[in-house]
């Protein structure tokens, strides 16, 4: 007999009526198979230049941009929650963005200077930081613009001097999101030769070049410009992964295992659900899905408009990764999920 067969259930209606586990809250939750809780979620936090700024984001409700002084306080709250890792995100002043994207080496931009004053502030939370280009470019992409292309391997070196400098700002998670080849093996010898030994590196392995994350790149800035480009094609289909494809995404993650990652990411994350599982499945390796900014927008948006339930649907669907297999969320909820999952909202 199969093992699918041996688990088919041996009795029959009436002997067993499974709406019996059902019946009763205490028993919904004796036997629940996925839970979720504040540990399992990772909070991005943009950041704006300034003193007690904050600015709201039209295409994601409820979420703001922080001056580097309120992002202290929100990753206190953050911690004081159980939220274990915070994720930063600048929102790079145009005047600072150049087509090299000199302002990502920067010992004093934003995502540096966050991280410096939040290990000042001794808040026990994790700080992971994005390794990529787009945030400080003038055309938007993830890396350097060559002959009307994206530069894999000119881009992987200033990555590695970008890795560097997050470091010395106190970085504990290094996030390569740019997708270029050979990049995560480049940053692990560069860091592990400065030092760095205990860094993680959390590498968005599978991630698809997506409609999702329009919202997002409103929240940076790098929308316009990406869209303005006069790369072809003007999307990032280049360098990110075909939505088409599930076996590449496998390639790509063994890839980065073998170069030195220590947790991949599946990124988007509710379309994506069946690469999350083939990821956990096949690899057995601390697997991170993010919610991206497209997916936290089209439900607040229906929620705002009365079509759905928002904080359920948004609960519901933290679970859904849970039980696809991620170990980690990566979601513009977090902090409204550990305040519910808490009893505090």
């Amino acid at each position: 007999m199969s093992n699918s067969s041996s688990r088919l259930p041996l009795a029959r209606y009436p002997q067993l009526r499974m709406r019996r586990l059902r019946a009763q809250s205490w028993t919904r939750r004796l036997v629940a198979e996925s839970r979720l809780s504040a540990a399992d979620l990772i909070w991005p936090i943009f950041l704006i230049d300034g003193i007690n700024r904050t600015e709201q984001i039209p295409t994601m409700p409820g979420v703001e941009r922080l001056s580097i002084d309120l992002a202290v306080k929100a990753a206190r709250e953050a911690a004081e929650l159980g939220i274990p890792v915070i994720a930063l995100f600048p929102a790079t002043p145009p005047a600072l963005k150049t087509d090299m994207g000199d302002e990502a080496l920067n010992e004093n931009n934003l995502v540096h200077q966050a991280c410096r004053a939040i290990k000042a502030a001794r808040i026990p939370i994790g700080i992971m930081v994005d390794i990529a280009l787009d945030p400080y470019t003038t055309h938007g992409h993830d890396g350097i613009a060559l002959d009307g292309r994206i530069a894999n391997d000119e881009t992987v070196d200033i990555l590695v001097r970008q890795a560097l400098a997050s470091c010395a700002a106190g970085a504990e998670i290094l996030s390569p999101s740019d997708m270029m080849d050979g990049r995560i093996g480049a940053i692990r010898t560069a860091v592990e030769a400065a030092g760095y030994k205990d860094v993680l590196i959390l590498s968005y392995a599978a991630k698809y070049a997506s409609g999702f994350y329009g919202p997002y790149r409103d929240a940076i800035g790098s929308g316009k410009a990406l869209a303005g480009s006069t790369l072809y094609p003007s999307d990032k289909s280049t360098y990110q992964m075909d939505s088409a494809n599930a076996h590449e995404a496998m390639r790509e993650v063994a890839l980065d295992l073998a170069e030195g990652a220590d947790m991949v990411m599946v990124k988007p994350g509710l379309p994506y659900l069946d690469i999350i599982r083939m990821v956990k499945e096949t690899f057995a390796v601390p697997t991170v899905a993010y919610q991206v900014s497209g997916e936290y927008a089209m439900l607040m948006a229906a929620s705002e408009r009365g079509f759905l339930d928002g904080p359920r649907v948004l609960m519901e669907s933290l679970v859904c990764f849970k039980r696809a297999g991620a170990d980690a969320i990566v979601t513009y909820y977090a902090l409204e999920a550990a305040r519910r999952l808490a009893g505090k909202a």
